[in-house]
């Protein structure tokens, strides 16, 4: 194994790091293991969680501009300001949950007492605003982001610390985080797949368009955000936390806990190729629904690519888990930005020139980079939390998810906010529930939108992580 310019931990300091509970990466070869019924447990949560954050990615932008009437730009910035206030929370919810006491210890207890909130705000967010004069939608759109991110962060930011916390296990992660990631493309599927029937399922009889009706959209956010509920309190029943003691936890400061993880060299590097890798992925799943509807002028087929791309990705999670352990995580994930990036430039150049069938086997394409990049940099966090605990004697899990979430979401917000702009430069017209003639310049705009900018993005991923120390088989 290579430690990059690390040396590798002497017998002495393992066992005085692991009887102060933290354990080096050399003393994690061998750890732990972890039964299929806990993985299961641990896992099923992103179901819920990846649910939520396909529906917001794929849907959100959209169901502003086309069932709500709010102009494209508008829109932008006004995800772009939740996810601000997202990515400003969750160093905060980090801070909070590396400090917290209780009997359902330090992250579970966010997770039982979040479930509801998380439900009712998705209720809230997709019963369009029809009691508010037009004037007053962005604001609402603002409110309502804002509020429903606040519900996510209170929940995803302490699972997203559970790991180190059932497992010290090297490969015993990479396993736990394949669970994980099985369970959250199938909640991706359900968030993309489920959202146009039921749509059309819960639309008012006769109404101009069954896939954009306010009724429609309102049942569907309820029912999806009782699911997220449901698997949030599983996974609080199905996990079980290590014991802490008060002397046990951070005593560091806000600012100084968070300002100390950028003093971790390979958690900067991973942290920067993952804002990277999110904000490229973020392009492309924006404006998958556009391109359909306005380049291929076959809006009836958005799920059906939706679900070819994520399918795909779910039969090449464990894939990727298997060539992680031949070739190492740093090299696995370089792969998905590989193909990810290729499949963006086959479309950007062929797409609107070829049948229908060509995208969906695009589609496919990238769904194996897709596949490739759920396990790899989340199996890698715990690997450079570990490294500064062997250093340093201390444990900040939620500092350290909590700044990844942060600056990945703030990647997203950005890549939200620009393709907001690139709409309205190319004069998309909000359609307001109704169908509307967009001017030729918007074709050029969802082009742009998935093809040039996410390539350069996914390509600097690529380079990024290429420098990162901390991998079994670097090379």
């Amino acid at each position: 194994m290579s430690y990059g310019n690390h040396e590798a931990p002497s017998r002495r300091s393992i066992e005085r790091n692991t009887q102060a509970g933290y354990t080096p990466l050399g003393a994690r070869m061998a750890g732990n293991r972890l039964t299929v019924k806990q993985k299961l447990g641990f896992g099923i949560f992103d179901m819920g969680g990846n649910m939520f954050f396909t529906l917001m990615a794929f849907w959100a932008l959209k169901y502003l501009t086309d069932t709500v009437g709010i102009a494209a730009i508008w829109a932008g910035a006004a995800v772009m300001i939740g996810k601000v206030w997202d990515a400003v929370t969750d160093p905060l919810m980090g801070f909070i949950s590396d400090r917290t006491l209780s009997r359902w210890g330090r992250r579970r207890v966010y997770l039982l007492f979040g479930a509801v909130p998380m439900c009712l705000s998705m209720a809230f967010f997709f019963t369009a605003p029809v009691y508010l004069p037009t004037s007053m939608h962005v604001l609402w759109a603002i409110f309502a982001l804002m509020l429903i991110n606040t519900a996510a962060t209170i929940t995803n930011v302490p699972y997203g610390s559970l790991t180190p916390e059932l497992t010290s296990d090297y490969h015993e992660q990479s396993s736990l985080n394949g669970y994980r990631f099985g369970c959250a493309v199938l909640g991706t599927i359900a968030g993309a797949g489920a959202v146009q029937p039921l749509v059309q399922i819960f639309s008012r009889p006769g109404a101009a368009d069954p896939l954009l009706d306010q009724r429609g959209f309102s049942l569907m956010g309820l029912t999806l955000g009782a699911v997220m509920m449901i698997v949030t309190i599983i996974t609080f029943l199905g996990t079980k936390e290590k014991t802490y003691r008060k002397q046990d936890l951070p005593t560091k400061g806000f600012f100084a806990t968070f300002l100390l993880v950028f003093k971790n060299k390979p958690y900067v590097l991973l942290l920067a190729t993952y804002a990277l890798h999110i904000t490229g992925i973020t392009f492309l799943t924006t404006i998958l629904a556009f391109y359909t509807e306005n380049v291929l002028n076959r809006g009836d087929i958005t799920t059906i690519a939706m679900i070819l791309l994520l399918v795909t990705a779910m039969l090449c999670i464990p894939i990727s888990v298997l060539v992680s352990k031949r070739i190492g995580k740093r090299r696995t994930y370089q792969i998905c930005f590989v193909i990810l990036s290729s499949a963006c430039a086959v479309i950007y150049a062929l797409g609107h020139r070829m049948p229908v069938e060509f995208f969906f086997g695009v589609m496919v394409y990238a769904g194996i980079g897709v596949g490739f990049s759920y396990v790899a940099p989340f199996a890698m966090v715990p690997d450079v939390i570990e490294h500064e605990a062997a250093k340093t004697g201390e444990r900040k899990e939620g500092a350290y998810y909590g700044m990844w979430t942060f600056i990945s979401k703030l990647g997203t917000a950005l890549a939200l906010f620009v393709a907001g702009h690139i709409l309205e430069w190319g004069g998309y017209i909000a359609q307001a529930g109704g169908a509307a003639i967009q001017p030729p310049t918007v074709f050029y705009a969802i082009r742009i939108i998935i093809g040039p900018i996410p390539i350069a993005i996914l390509f600097a991923a690529a380079v990024v992580i290429h420098f990162y120390p901390l991998d079994k088989n670097k090379g």
